[in-house]
């Protein structure tokens, strides 16, 4: 199978998703490499703000304009640990680092930045993450389990939420009711 590196795109899930944790759900993939995948869910808020967040983990957040922010369903991984996608990169102890714009970190310094207002100009927190064994999503691509399109910043960081998914299909120039469950291969 030929090897292809889904980092910095979207994986737009195809219509006929029966799995709960990902039907009609838009995952950003933050690393794809030959020991497997990792993304963040992008278009699932829950209900938890950054102010109840905060608030259960103990720290203060004096950014007013910040608190009612939704706190996002990552994915069904680690759904207990928080994971901030952010830009700009910035530096902070423990950042994955997707390409020069793009950060997912995972320590609490970000947190404790974004509380006293020093933190990324963008950002999306979320609970959990998706993940893939070595091969996996490739497999579930070739299954016709998911569409792939490179990402845009501005649908994650700028649009509703109920709108980040259309928005990425439209990136493909396709319509959803042309789409079909069958994977055709010639």
């Amino acid at each position: 199978m030929q090897s292809v590196n889904l980092t910095n795109h979207f994986l737009i899930a195809m219509p006929n998703m029966a799995d709960p944790y990902f039907a009609k759900s838009l995952t950003y993939i933050c690393d794809h490499n030959e020991n497997g995948a990792l993304g963040i869910v992008v278009n699932r808020p829950i209900e938890l703000t950054l102010s109840g967040l905060f608030e259960q983990i103990g720290l203060e957040l004096h950014d007013e304009e910040k608190a009612e922010q939704p706190v996002f369903f990552g994915g069904p991984v680690q759904m207990d640990r928080g994971f901030v996608l952010h830009q700009p990169l910035g530096n902070w102890q423990s950042t994955l680092a997707m390409n020069e714009v793009f950060g997912l970190t995972t320590s609490k310094d970000i947190l404790v930045a974004v509380g006293e207002g020093r933190g990324p100009e963008k950002m999306l927190i979320t609970l959990g993450y998706a993940g893939w064994e070595a091969g996996q999503l490739e497999s579930e691509i070739a299954q016709n389990a998911w569409l792939t399109v490179e990402a845009s910043a501005e649908i994650i960081f700028a649009m509703a939420p109920e709108l980040r998914y259309d928005a990425a299909i439209h990136m493909l120039g396709i319509d959803l009711g042309n789409l079909s469950g069958e994977a055709g291969h010639a």
